[in-house]
């Protein structure tokens, strides 16, 4: 899919992290492999830290706090709110949806439209395209909550995703206005999905006490299949294929090169695939940052605003920027945005005690 969007903006984009830090080197001792082995992935992949949540916290916990925090600090007023849309891979319930318990705990008019969206990896360009429809049909803002507490359903003995899994959420706010021109650019292959899967827990498979035996993998990873499972090398293989020409293209497309960006804004898997994508797709890495896997942890749909929050605030603040957002992961899906963002009214990061 390739479309255009007109006269849409980001005004608020705000991040909020768990209080808890889990060590990269407190966890060596987690994994059945050589500490020293595990201790090189620190340096090649940018382990360090992760922000963790606790067993009690969800996604709604963290869009209350953050919605709240906005609305006590003037950032938005509830009468301007016309939808609160949440993507996450994390319910709190089948139902009722995030959204719905953030209208009810924030206190919103019955006239805001409310609805989730189960996206991963790409989903802050998803919940970014379906804001900008809405605002076809609103004067009001819409409210997106990109958040996910994936700790909660990775093996602590699975040194694949383990050290990379970040906990939070982000609240961005948008609303019409300027003439500005937004190029988006998303796509999809249903028949890779199982490279990045949690077997059991819904429907198709319930979880059960056998679901939850711990199994080595055959690698010396340990997971049940009430945990998520990523195949590395196929996600690997599938972002340096498939996202390089889909970012040429539209550059060619746009009429732009890479100097016209002000910044790179990537989903961040790790600080090596990103490295690597960079240097296949030419992408001058001073504009591409990397570094959150090492700071937070990788918070899925997300990284994106949470990346731009902790690098980029300033300058968001301060001016416009030309901004290539791009995502690829879980679906497994990949996809690209080209907006210019800047002189926000507010952004933020904030630590909670969720």
């Amino acid at each position: 899919m390739i479309t255009k969007f007109r006269g849409k903006r980001i005004t608020s984009m705000l991040g909020i992290l768990p209080e808890t830090v889990g060590l990269f080197d407190d966890e060596v001792s987690n994994y059945s492999f050589p500490p020293k082995q595990t201790m090189r992935l620190k340096k090649i992949m940018g382990y360090d830290r992760h922000r963790l949540a606790k067993d009690t916290s969800t996604v709604s916990d963290f869009a209350v706090y953050g919605l709240r925090y906005m609305l006590e600090n003037n950032w938005i007023k509830k009468e301007e709110i016309g939808a609160v849309i949440t993507v996450t891979l994390c319910p709190d319930h089948f139902v009722p949806h995030i959204s719905n318990i953030v209208h009810d705990k924030c206190g919103l008019d019955t006239d805001v439209l409310c609805f989730d969206i189960a996206q991963g990896c790409c989903g802050f360009l998803v919940g970014l395209m379906q804001s900008f429809m809405l605002l076809e049909h609103t004067d009001k803002k819409i409210v997106l909550i990109n958040g996910d507490v994936l700790s909660h359903k990775v093996s602590k003995q699975d040194r694949n995703d383990y050290p990379l899994i970040g906990d939070g959420a982000t609240i961005t706010v948008l609303e019409n206005g300027g003439d500005d021109e937004i190029y988006y650019e998303m796509h999809t292959d249903g028949s890779r999905g199982k490279a990045l899967i949690i077997p059991a827990g819904a429907f198709r498979m319930p979880s059960n006490q056998e679901t939850g035996i711990m199994v080595d993998q055959g690698d010396g990873n340990l997971r049940s299949l009430d945990n998520i499972a990523m195949d590395g090398s196929e996600v690997f293989n599938f972002v340096q294929v498939e996202v390089p020409p889909m970012l040429e293209n539209a550059f060619k497309r746009e009429s732009l090169t890479v100097n016209d960006f002000d910044w790179f804004l990537f989903h961040q898997p790790n600080r090596f695939m990103l490295q690597k994508l960079a240097e296949k797709a030419g992408l001058p890495q001073d504009k591409l940052p990397m570094n959150l896997v090492e700071n937070f942890g990788n918070p899925s749909g997300a990284s994106i605003p949470m990346t731009a929050i902790l690098n980029c605030k300033e300058s968001l603040i301060n001016k416009d920027n030309k901004c290539c957002l791009s995502a690829f992961g879980s679906g497994l899906a990949w996809g690209v945005m080209i907006m210019n963002i800047g002189k926000l009214d507010h952004c933020d990061l904030i630590e909670s005690d969720l």
